[in-house]
């Protein structure tokens, strides 16, 4: 098994210290696993994808359009 070295601040080692019967480089395993599991899901959807770059630009301003516009409709905004 290869080893990595990470890097985190300070106040986050500090609240890793009160909980320290956990396995945090096993917690990073599960936590890196998952995200190339995810990678690896949207590799296989967007493979198949007919959209151009210029679609998906375009498809993505429309979302946050409309999602702002909807957190802005709220009354204690």
């Amino acid at each position: 098994m290869a080893n990595m070295t990470l890097s985190i601040p300070k106040e986050l080692h500090e609240k890793m210290k009160a909980f320290s019967e956990t396995k945090w480089s096993e917690v990073a395993r599960r936590a890196i696993e998952q995200r190339i599991n995810d990678l690896e899901i949207m590799n296989q959807i967007t493979s198949k994808s007919k959209l151009t770059k210029r679609d998906v630009d375009e498809i993505s301003k429309k979302i946050k359009r409309r999602m702002a516009d909807k957190f802005y409709a709220y009354p204690n905004n």
